[in-house]
């Protein structure tokens, strides 16, 4: 009777947190360059069932496999393009990524699998910052602006790097509202031609090895590798006066919600069930 209830539980449980994680995507909808997640369950270990009456056990016929209930340990990041929010602020900034591998072809939520069975994900591009530790994090929020010496920074204090790899800061003299981002993401005045650097657009070639650090930033896992600088064969554009909104799907997640809620209450009415079974075992059955 037990195995029900540790089953109904682990199922609350499981469903919590698919709640919780659904309710950080609806929070984060209008947060510029979120990427919603969403909570992977997997099954305890199957418990084998054979046949009863066999004398021995291993050359039994199998009739089935047992689930003994689920946990969610696990959250996955849907990289896919947000859509972009026109802001006319020369300061803001949006990654249009849509990276391709030879002999790959991608699906809608950017999942692929080689000819020989591996699932690989679709590179993406992002912005590349560093922190006030001196950190290099990644990011898709552009919503940039201009601190007291020049430099390029994210709300949070976080200067954005230049393809030198340094702080990027306009030169003396030069606002950003003189300067238009050009295909090779050089900052350049129109009129004149004068470059004032050139943003680092970082390719990710596995952006699930990206840890999440919040404020928008990822970092890349320890020992992790496939990070190197866009180049022109890469089909990524960033485009000024724009901010890439959330790719959070508002319905969906709403649905999700209350499917996980559902589910959540029917566990507890398992549970509820089982402990009305126990109380007459104990009070009832054990007085006969």
């Amino acid at each position: 009777m037990l195995r029900g209830l540790y089953t109904a539980a682990a199922g609350m449980i499981s469903q919590q947190n698919r709640h919780d994680t659904i309710t950080n995507n609806i929070a984060n909808m209008n947060t510029p360059g979120y990427k919603q997640k969403y909570a992977v369950t997997h099954s305890f270990p199957d418990m084998l069932l054979r046949l009863t009456g066999s004398q021995d056990v291993d050359n039994g016929q199998a009739v089935g496999k047992l689930s003994t209930g689920v946990f969610a340990e696990e959250s996955l990041q849907v990289n896919l393009q947000g859509d972009l929010m026109q802001t006319n602020r020369f300061s803001d900034f949006a990654i249009v990524s849509d990276i391709q591998v030879p002999g790959v072809a991608f699906d809608a939520s950017g999942k692929a699998l080689t000819a020989g069975g591996q699932l690989v994900f679709q590179p993406q591009a992002f912005f590349t910052v560093q922190n006030k530790d001196g950190e290099t994090r990644y990011t898709r929020d552009g919503q940039f602006r201009l601190d007291e010496q020049g430099y390029m920074t994210l709300p949070d204090g976080s200067r954005v790097l230049g393809a030198d790899g340094q702080p990027f800061r306009l030169p003396d003299g030069v606002t950003i509202n003189d300067l238009a981002i050009t295909p090779d993401n050089r900052l350049v005045n129109p009129l004149t031609g004068a470059s004032a650097g050139q943003l680092l657009i970082t390719r990710v070639d596995d952006p699930n090895k990206l840890v999440r650090e919040g404020d928008g930033k990822f970092k890349l896992a320890d020992g992790e590798t496939g990070v190197r600088p866009v180049n022109a064969g890469d089909r990524v554009e960033v485009r000024q006066g724009y901010v890439e909104r959330s790719n959070v799907d508002a319905a969906q997640s709403m649905v999700d919600l209350m499917s996980a809620a559902r589910a959540y209450e029917a566990n507890q009415k398992v549970i509820q069930f089982y402990d009305k079974s126990m109380d007459k075992a104990v009070n009832e059955i054990g007085r006969v």
